[in-house]
């Protein structure tokens, strides 16, 4: 996993494992939030086991899944939302960032 740095409060990478999160936790980001589809790819833990795992470390997830027919208005504010409401740091993944990034830009959060 690569982490992307597009502001000083929100970064974008590929998939992240459940065991990432501990570290991620400790690195300051409080909220994760998951644009990859469940199912996506083989092998890829599904966003209820990082789910699970946010919990766990008291980091606050949000599941936004961009898939094949792109992005809404609905997910743009909601990602805007998570952002805004965050108390810290903010990650976002999906298989390579792209689309985190993409959503990142289009809801103009900081």
């Amino acid at each position: 996993m690569t982490i992307y740095r597009l502001s000083e409060t929100c970064a974008v990478s590929s998939q992240i494992q459940p065991s990432d999160v501990a570290d991620l936790a400790a690195d300051g980001f409080t909220t994760i939030i998951c644009n990859r589809p469940d199912g996506e790819d083989l092998g890829q833990p599904d966003a209820g086991a990082v789910a699970a795992e946010c919990d766990a470390q008291g980091v606050t997830f949000q599941n936004i899944p961009i898939d094949r027919s792109g992005l809404t208005m609905d997910m743009v504010e909601r990602f805007r939302g998570a952002v805004a409401s965050s108390t810290g740091k903010v990650l976002a993944y999906c298989r390579s960032g792209q689309r985190s990034s993409v959503l990142w830009q289009a809801s103009g959060s900081p």
